[in-house]
């Protein structure tokens, strides 16, 4: 499957020369983005099916980065509130070992919003980020700020409400109403 032409748009040109394109997951990506999810460390691991469900159930609101080769260089699993259908809530986010600091994640993010905002009417987006989570912390404040997007924050759920007992409270970042893309600006692209 190919990457829409205003997704690979927002990709920054330096990664554009090396031929990484955004498109909606493949079921075949998920034992991928599980294995890419288990080595992040951060995130909280999925089953392997559940990330073969969602590529396959949650594929137009997500969103894989590809290497040249087809292999996923990263992704962000997302799904439309079903009470909020014009909100995106950001399941995960996670890159590549090999390709983390080159502004893949802010790019997938810019070109998930832009599809989801064209083909679904997406105009807010949410997801919740435990404090201290700073790579995730600055990705949402920095979209908010490129897409001059109100944002605030709120504690979802308290510690408390997790049974582990060693769970931080979830922060529930919400941005929106985003703008209308400006068809002549690449956000991401300036980079």
């Amino acid at each position: 499957m190919t990457a829409a032409p205003a997704d690979h748009l927002r990709i920054p040109r330096g990664l554009t020369d090396r031929g990484l394109t955004l498109s909606p997951p493949q079921v075949e990506d998920g034992a991928a983005l599980w294995r890419m999810a288990r080595d992040s460390r951060v995130l909280d691991l999925n089953s392997s099916y559940s990330y073969l469900l969602w590529c396959r159930d949650y594929a137009a609101t997500s969103v894989v980065a590809r290497e040249p080769d087809g292999s996923p260089a990263g992704f962000i699993t997302g799904y439309l509130r079903p009470e909020q259908p014009h909100t995106l809530l950001v399941w995960q986010v996670a890159v590549d070992h090999g390709r983390r600091g080159q502004g893949v994640a802010a790019a997938m993010l810019d070109g998930l919003v832009a599809r989801t905002g064209r083909e679904l009417g997406v105009t807010g987006i949410e997801t919740t980020i435990t404090p201290g989570n700073e790579a995730s912390e600055r990705l949402f404040t920095s979209f908010a700020e490129r897409h001059r997007a109100p944002l605030s924050r709120e504690v979802l759920f308290h510690a408390e409400a997790f049974p582990e007992g060693d769970h931080q409270p979830e922060v529930l970042y919400r941005i929106g109403p985003i703008p209308a893309p400006d068809t002549d600006a690449h956000p991401a692209a300036d980079r």
